[in-house]
């Protein structure tokens, strides 16, 4: 069996405007927007996001993402004006890492293993 990287759905409340925050603060491309089916996707390298509207009530999700250079990516991410709302530090369970919060809610976990 061959596995590969898991696509999480996060529950927005504007597809559009999700992805321009993702592009804007973020630095991920717009990968596609089905309008009809309100949903849409991001991307940033191998990294891809589904971003899916919803009316209802949106319980935040986190995520983890791994990058080469979690410090290179935050200063990018800090440049670019993220929500930094856990800034950059060695975990005492062997990462080093930081969280972004977007506008859902939801919490990123940029990280490495130390």
């Amino acid at each position: 069996m061959t596995l590969h990287a898991a696509v999480p759905t996060l529950p927005v409340r504007d597809v559009a405007a999700a992805q321009a925050q993702y592009r804007d603060t973020l630095g991920f491309d717009i990968a596609w927007h089905n309008v009809e089916g309100r949903i849409g996707a991001v991307r940033h390298g191998d990294c891809v996001l589904f971003l899916r509207e919803t009316d209802g009530p949106i319980t935040p999700v986190e995520l983890w993402v791994f990058c080469d250079d979690v410090d290179g990516t935050a200063a990018d991410l800090t440049t670019l004006g993220a929500d930094i709302s856990d800034p950059i530090s060695d975990k005492p369970w062997g990462l080093r890492s930081f969280t972004v919060r977007d506008p859902s809610g939801h919490l990123i976990h940029f990280h490495h293993d130390l």
